[in-house]
């Protein structure tokens, strides 16, 4: 969602001269237009205000260090401005060894019913033991839907009664913890689609009842400014911890994350990533200022590896990489992410595709398909394919002779490079997992 303002903040500093000294009438033009990105871009006013200010004031007169050129320089400083904007460094909810108990709170249609099912298994994975509360008193579709994804996830929820009091809700809550142990309690509340006193004393008498070590408040990025207003009451009447931001992975300016922290002082725990359950990432306010300003997130790349358990491939030599390996290694990419996810976590990447530049998820798909249709011997040695045997797999994958023969080309495409790789290391891969390769044109769009 902060491709729009990444962009643009990127021209901005491309045309920064190469001066050795940066001088107040460059830095003024430069922040001139940083100031109105940002604005575009729906972040608050004073806190664009303030940015510039202490970019400025950083980067006046500032001799130029090393090999760095003044344009680099004025990167490292809105980089470092960025950082600081969005909450410094990653701060997560504090978790005692038992007693945590987690108040989810937002209006509704801001996700956070969904943000507290991927909590559960964010830290059900972590090996805590979870348990749900469904504590709308009025929308039984609300509990409805938590139930739906404490069974998706795989642990128990505890759903209220209509117009249940908060005292017995409370109680029910430790009766059910004396039965089944459980060290975090995550209590999904009532929410509105615009504030009123009714909610606000209901969170207030539910929050003085259930005691909670942590209150979240969920943000919907795509509401822009108004996301602020939304924070601050919500801070004034239930004194939020923190801030869950949902959907940035949708076509939001970014203005309210970036507003989010300096507005409320309410760091940011999390952020929601995708629609799927498994879509809720830490907030790192280092990794987005980097993707924002193109420079990548190599940190999340790694995590997400390690996540999907991604081992290296064994290859002895380039001219060994055979489609055997090439399925292996697709499956083992898939498991991290949409491709096009990953590749914007690529320094320098995201300015390096044309705009609008997306991955057809489904070639892949089309593309595994295909190899799981040649048998073991085919897959080894794609030369003993010939016209028989490509009819055949394209019968089996549900594809065209021609999509076989694209295949086939772009394995072979794979191979040389890798041949011209090894060459210029002067040796092979060296068990490193190869890179993935272009893709035929049907998987770009």
């Amino acid at each position: 969602m902060f491709e729009s303002l990444g962009n643009k903040l990127q021209d901005i500093l491309d045309r920064v001269g190469k001066e050795r000294q940066l001088t107040e009438s460059q830095v003024k033009a430069a922040m001139r237009e940083i100031r109105m990105a940002l604005l575009e871009a729906d972040v608050n006013f004073g806190v664009a205000k303030e940015f510039v200010a202490k970019v400025s004031e950083k980067a006046v007169g500032q001799e130029v260090s090393g090999s760095l050129n003044s344009g680099q320089t004025v990167v490292k400083l809105v980089h470092d401005e960025l950082i600081e904007t969005l909450g410094g460094k990653s701060i997560q909810p504090e978790l005692k060894t038992e007693g945590n108990v987690w108040f989810m709170v937002g209006l509704q249609g801001a996700g956070k019913t969904t943000s507290t099912g991927k909590l559960a298994l964010h830290y059900k994975n972590k090996g805590r033991r979870v348990l749900l509360v469904a504590a709308d008193t009025q929308r039984p579709a609300a509990r409805d839907q938590l139930e739906v994804l404490a069974n998706q996830v795989g642990v128990p929820v505890l759903k209220v009664a209509d117009g249940e009091t908060p005292a017995e809700t409370r109680r029910r809550v430790d009766e059910h913890l004396k039965t089944d142990f459980r060290d975090l309690v995550i209590v999904d509340t009532a929410g509105r689609l615009q504030i009123d006193e009714t909610l606000m004393d209901q969170l207030a008498d539910l929050q003085t009842a259930m005691q909670p070590t942590e209150t979240l408040l969920v943000v919907d990025a795509m509401t822009g400014q108004e996301a602020l207003n939304v924070a601050q009451t919500f801070d004034e009447r239930v004194q939020v911890s923190g801030l869950i931001i949902t959907k940035m992975d949708g076509d939001a300016r970014g203005g309210a994350a970036l507003s989010a922290r300096s507005v409320t002082g309410k760091p940011i725990y999390f952020a929601g990533t995708s629609e799927k359950i498994s879509g809720l990432d830490a907030f790192h306010p280092d990794r987005v200022a980097g993707r924002i300003l193109g420079m990548g997130d190599v940190l999340g790349l790694i995590e997400r590896a390690e996540m999907a358990d991604i081992k290296a491939m064994e290859v002895k030599k380039p001219g060994d990489f055979d489609l055997e390996d090439l399925l292996t290694q697709l499956r083992q990419i898939r498991k991290m992410g949409p491709l096009g996810d990953l590749l914007k976590l690529i320094p320098g990447m995201s300015r390096a595709l044309p705009e609008g530049f997306n991955v057809d998820e489904k070639q892949i798909q089309r593309i595994d398909a295909m190899i799981s249709s040649m048998t073991l011997k085919e897959r080894r040695n794609p030369k003993v394919i010939d016209g028989r045997r490509r009819k055949r797999i394209a019968a089996g994958s549900g594809h065209s002779v021609q999509d076989i023969n694209k295949l086939l080309k772009m394995h072979e495409q794979m191979k040389g490079m890798m041949k011209m790789l090894g060459g210029m290391s002067g040796k092979g891969p060296g068990g490193k997992m190869p890179k993935m390769p272009n893709l035929p044109p049907s998987a770009r769009r």
